[in-house]
């Protein structure tokens, strides 16, 4: 792309990004994350693009889970581990229910900046800058802390560079074995409340018996300890993104160094725009949230923006419209790729549009809205003839109370017990996982109604 430079999106109109009061400080952390290494590969990136790919053929399925905002002060191996380890346990469900391989994507190593709805905050009649995610200010409400500090990107990086290292080993060391992920879930269909997922959990493991009993095991068969693991996040501190985009030196284009997939928010989409303009240029596969204000003209410009060679794999539309209203809004943005004849991903976020403030005053995400417009996504590409790609869940490995219902039925009065999220309610583990079956549920449907009118 030879009109694109890599600070071209200087020029361009910027929103949901702070300023800087020192300039000389950000010049020199810019300097300094230049010529760090970059946290991800080009070959990883390319890899990703090619089973994107096969997702937006039905030919696999995309889970992308994760933090809604990764936190400096909860950073540890054990929470790694924990939300790397349901995200594994989703994917076996969701491969059982799909038959085709699940790209495991995660909302780690680097989501930690976030927009907000308004750019200050009111406590108390004290009005300061709203709190943009660690990468930028902190949590406190305190005039000093609200204050963009540069220097916490190199904090970022090296935060993410750690997280990067854990997963790597996680993901090729043996961890990932699929007997031993299969008997983390077998734990939780075991409970009571869970017992309603115990068939599939149980034909899974007759699965996998059949072919231990063949000899296919994690002696013979390594890649049945070892998994792919990318990681993703929203690209909306553009000095950090820049900072770490790179020449590939196999292809000659430009990688974006700081994760093997970038999206752009539904706030940041404007085509015209400093997030637009950074993002087509480099080759890492692009997310694109899609809310209830895109309009089919302005996704038809984004589509030609970003992915002009129109490269299956490129771009993976991320539909927010809420539980209720995804009838209303996603025929006409599939009607606008059919029209264009887009090679798109379509992915459901059925956590943005689905957040209410409890009885008790939190923040929250009933389970039930969250099923409800997954199941809404699959009906209407069901019923246009499109594929329903992939899900995108803001979701931890900890026992937190953020969201509500689900098999252990957090109320709103539980919230308080264990709400930790720097930002926006997550589903917990058991949630997670509870989930993972109803969307295989769904996908099993999908299959075998398609297996059936190919038979007619």
């Amino acid at each position: 792309m030879s009109d694109w430079q890599k600070d071209g999106w200087r020029s361009k109109p910027r929103v949901q990004m702070p300023d800087y009061l020192d300039a000389a400080a950000l010049g020199s952390v810019e300097a300094q994350l230049g010529r760090y290494p970059p946290l991800v590969f080009a070959g990883e990136a390319r890899s990703l693009r090619a089973q994107l790919a096969a997702a937006s053929r039905g030919e696999a399925f995309l889970l992308q889970g994760g933090d809604c905002a990764e936190s400096f002060a909860e950073f540890s191996a054990d929470n790694i581990r924990d939300t790397f380890k349901v995200m594994l346990q989703m994917a076996i469900v969701l491969t059982f229910g799909a038959k085709v391989p699940v790209i495991k994507v995660g909302r780690m190593a680097g989501q930690f900046a976030k927009p907000r709805s308004a750019p200050t905050e009111t406590v108390e009649g004290i009005e300061l800058p709203s709190y943009r995610g660690d990468i930028i200010n902190e949590l406190a409400f305190t005039e000093g802390a609200r204050i963009p500090d540069p220097t916490k990107m190199l904090q970022a990086y090296t935060q993410a560079a750690a997280t990067l290292n854990l997963l790597r080993a996680f993901s090729t060391g043996g961890y990932a074995n699929v007997q031993h992920v299969h008997s983390w879930t077998l734990g939780f269909t075991d409970s009571d409340e869970a017992g309603k997922y115990r068939d599939i959990a149980n034909r899974i493991q007759d699965t996998l018996d059949f072919m231990a009993a063949a000899g296919l095991n994690a002696e013979t068969s390594p890649d049945l300890s070892r998994v792919d693991f990318y990681t993703s996040h929203e690209a909306l501190l553009l000095e950090y993104e820049e900072a770490l985009t790179r020449i590939d030196s196999t292809t000659g284009k430009w990688i974006a160094g700081s994760g093997h997939m970038i999206w752009i928010g539904d706030r940041t989409r404007q085509p015209d725009g400093a997030h637009v303009e950074f993002a087509r240029g480099v080759q890492n596969p692009i997310g694109l949230k899609c809310g209830p204000t895109t309009t089919a003209d302005d996704l038809k410009v984004l589509m030609s923006k970003l992915n002009p060679e129109n490269e299956a794999g490129r771009l993976t539309l991320i539909a927010r419209f809420g539980a209720g209203s995804v009838g209303e809004h996603l025929p006409r943005l599939i009607k606008a790729v059919k029209d264009e004849g887009a090679n798109v991903v379509w992915s459901c976020d059925a956590m943005h549009g689905n957040t209410i403030k409890s009885s008790t005053g939190y923040k929250t995400r009933p389970f039930e809205s969250v099923l409800r417009e997954v199941r809404e996504f699959f009906q209407i590409h069901g019923a246009e003839g499109t594929v329903p790609g992939g899900v995108h869940f803001e979701m931890t490995g900890q026992d937190v109370t953020e969201c509500t219902g689900g098999v252990r039925a957090v109320s709103d009065e539980d919230l308080s017990d264990r709400y930790h999220t720097a930002c926006d309610p997550r589903l917990n583990a058991s949630q997670s996982l509870e989930l993972a079956f109803l969307v295989a549920e769904e996908l099993s449907a999908r299959r075998e109604k398609t297996a059936a009118a190919a038979v007619g």
